[in-house]
């Protein structure tokens, strides 16, 4: 017997089969009919890649990483180093560092596959909830509820949930699951996350071809743009630091790597002082890396983290100071190429407008 929401499923797969978006990791409807499977690998790959990202920022980032590791043996081999390098600039960097400890245990654990099974998905380093249901339901057709943030705006509208956010999450998975259809569960995933994207978008929703527009009790009311509805947001904590950019006579700069734990664990910087989630680093040139050198101000960068944002000095001098333990020169023409995060890369910017 279909469920009570078997109509809005169909209604949204056929609205999907003519306007599937075409992403370099998907396979499309038409490919669907002809027997054509989703690679696991490149699911999981855009997955990982496009939480907390938009699609348009990670296209590039994806052919990169398929052309350079097209296999997940590839990036289980690959030297940590070189992904946090190409991962760069995408954030969230415990997710590239989670793609190499993935990528080793499907080869050591899996025999090289990905599981098809939910928990066994679950399990392994990197992914969560969401992202096991995204992979199962995708590459494999397994019945998971895949929930994202384009399908809580798309079900907190349809079934005008007016319960805030953070706690309306269990009963929109659950509507997920009472509506999705079991033949076609990696379609309608994608088609739910589409029509977010395209269709029912956070403002300005073009309701008019919305294939679930008869059905939208927030439509309905009058009022779509009302959800989801969000809880207040807290004020960030400001925090303050200091960044030293040191040039050398050929325009190398110094750069040294972060401990292994915590913030930005493992990435490229340039030198800075003790700034963290809790407390403020020093923010003048007294804290300079290089004693007797003349820095110079160059100005303030803003980096928002996600649980504080943050105020960096920079500061820019001129020297052929040797090297220490842990640190090295980089030549300008490989500045690019290095795994330095966006805070960084502002903080090098202010002092080097030409850098990047």
């Amino acid at each position: 017997m279909p469920s009570r929401d078997s109509a809005p499923a169909k209604k949204l797969l056929a609205w999907y089969d003519n306007h599937a978006r075409d992403l370099p990791w998907r396979v499309s409807p038409r490919d669907r009919t002809k027997g054509i499977r989703p690679d696991p690998y490149r699911v999981w790959l855009s997955e990982i890649m496009l939480q907390q990202t938009t699609v348009a920022a990670v296209r590039s980032y994806f052919y990169a990483f398929t052309a350079r590791w097209p296999t997940i043996a590839a990036l289980a081999a690959a030297d940590e180093e070189d992904i946090l390098k190409a991962w760069a600039g995408l954030g969230y960097y415990s997710r590239a560092r989670n793609l190499k400890k993935c990528a080793e245990a499907i080869m050591a654990d899996h025999g090289g596959a990905f599981p098809a099974d939910l928990d066994a998905l679950r399990a392994l380093p990197g992914i969560g909830d969401y992202t096991s249901a995204a992979i199962a339901a995708i590459a494999f057709d397994l019945p998971a509820a895949v929930v994202d943030g384009n399908v809580e705006r798309v079900v907190t509208r349809l079934r005008a949930i007016d319960t805030p956010l953070t706690k309306a999450k269990p009963a929109i998975k659950a509507e997920v699951a009472a509506m999705l259809d079991p033949e076609r569960p990696g379609d309608f995933a994608q088609a739910t996350m589409d029509l977010g994207a395209t269709i029912c978008t956070p403002k300005r929703p073009a309701c008019l071809p919305c294939p679930l527009r008869s059905e939208c009790a927030a439509l309905d009311q009058g009022d779509p743009e009302r959800f989801p509805v969000k809880a207040p947001k807290k004020d960030k904590p400001l925090r303050v630091g200091a960044a030293f950019v040191l040039v050398r006579d050929d325009g190398a700069v110094l750069l040294e790597k972060r401990a292994g734990t915590g913030l930005l664990a493992g990435m490229t910087q340039v030198p800075t002082t003790g700034w963290n989630a809790r407390h403020d680093g020093e923010t003048g040139s007294d804290a300079a890396p290089v004693a007797g050198t003349e820095w110079r101000r160059c100005g303030q960068v803003r980096h928002v983290f996600t649980h504080f944002a943050l105020d960096l000095t920079v500061w820019h001098a001129l020297s052929n100071h040797r090297a220490s333990d842990g640190q090295w020169w980089s030549p300008a023409s490989e500045l690019a190429g290095e795994a330095l995060p966006t805070v960084m890369k502002k903080a090098i910017a202010c002092a080097l407008p030409d850098a990047f």
